[in-house]
């Protein structure tokens, strides 16, 4: 059976490599339709390749398009890759619709997790984790009771400041900050694992995903990149889950949900190499980190909301030049202040979450600086 697919952001990091694993399965996927932010000819030359026959560019057809293009008629699977809260919509209007959706978008479970995880029961077959710590976390907890589980850990390289002198992180450069250790990611999400903010996002999206309480989800740093997440179990055992850092590995997981052979790179065990745990980050060289995790844990969706807000805000104006590296944690927690200060309910709906990202993101961008 050919799976119809949408790709949200065909054009980025993870569309690209998305459309690298429907090169390698055009007997089970076809993609029909196709949507990027803002460049035109790269989304045209991919509708041409692919056959898609509907085409969806945010900056000229708007955030509803994508809506449109995510509950057609002709599409089974949802991939979510776009960046930021823009992902969020379309992803309730796939899941109301009654499709799949495989999720690449950190910000959709951040701010409104507890909107999505209702509808699609957590990850499983209609909510497919694409993140590698994610489709890891799965993979273990295959054929396992929830209920059996003590605590889970995902896994970070350190990102490339992980030996920077503390004293010295004021003065990274966005150059610096962009070349990863390990992963090849856009420049959003690159920048938010330099400073581990992604790291803390990863923790809410397990505690969404998989039902897990904040307090037994764990972060280890672990420079190669090799194990994934791993899962204690009630009576002290561990299951981890091991294989070359490549993310057409899940991606292809999340749009096949099977074994199929995959284009991504095998692990060779042969090879001599030294797999490393370095126990949990350094609060003092990763503020935006802890920033999250002391968001997460205080249950104010609110404030995480703006906390989420404030980092796209604060990644952009660092990419820029207009504020050090060492200033975005300071932005995280001022956004965090702003959501919660918006009055909104305890669980805020759609436009209420839309509502709260468009105050704290006027907020910071009439600001000249924090520092």
């Amino acid at each position: 059976m050919v799976t119809r697919l949408a790709i949200l952001g065909a054009t980025g990091s993870i569309g690209v490599q998305a459309l690298d694993v429907v090169r390698s399965n055009r007997d089970r996927l076809r993609v029909t339709a196709l949507a990027s932010a803002r460049n035109a000819s790269a989304l045209e030359a991919l509708a041409t390749e692919t056959g898609a026959v509907t085409t969806v560019l945010q900056e000229r057809d708007g955030d509803d398009a994508l809506c449109d293009l995510a509950t057609r008629d002709d599409v089974d699977l949802v991939l979510v890759a776009t960046p930021g809260i823009a992902g969020l919509a379309p992803t309730l209007a796939a899941l109301r619709a009654g499709k799949r959706v495989a999720l690449a978008n950190k910000e959709v479970l951040v701010t409104g997790g507890h909107l999505v995880a209702p509808l699609a029961g957590g990850a499983g077959e209609r909510l497919r984790p694409v993140d590698s710590e994610h489709c890891a976390l799965w993979q273990c907890l295959i054929g396992e009771r929830i209920e059996n589980v003590s605590r889970v850990a995902v896994t970070a390289s350190g990102g490339p400041f992980r030996e920077r002198e503390l004293g010295e992180l004021a003065t990274v450069t966005p150059d610096e900050a962009l070349r990863h250790p390990t992963w090849k990611m856009g420049p959003k999400v690159t920048i938010d694992s330099a400073t581990l903010a992604n790291k803390g996002y990863e923790v809410v999206e397990t505690h969404w995903l998989y039902g897990i309480p904040y307090d037994r989800i764990d972060i280890v740093v672990h420079p190669e990149s090799v194990i994934h997440a791993l899962v204690e179990f009630s009576d002290g055992s561990v299951k981890a889950q091991l294989a070359e850092p490549d993310m057409r590995l899940p991606i292809q997981y999340a749009l096949l949900w099977d074994r199929a052979p995959s284009p991504a790179a095998r692990l060779d065990w042969s090879r001599v190499r030294a797999l490393r745990f370095e126990g949990a980050p350094d609060d003092r060289r990763y503020p935006c980190l802890t920033a999250v995790l002391d968001v997460a844990r205080s249950g104010d969706l609110a404030a995480m909301i703006g906390l989420s807000t404030a980092d796209e805000v604060a990644v952009a104006r660092f990419l820029r030049g207009e504020i050090r590296f060492d200033e975005i944690a300071s932005y995280l927690r001022r956004g965090a202040a702003l959501g919660s200060a918006q009055r909104a309910p305890a669980s805020p709906d759609l436009g209420e979450i839309l509502g709260i990202d468009r105050a704290v993101r006027t907020a910071l961008e009439a600001a000249p600086a924090l520092a």
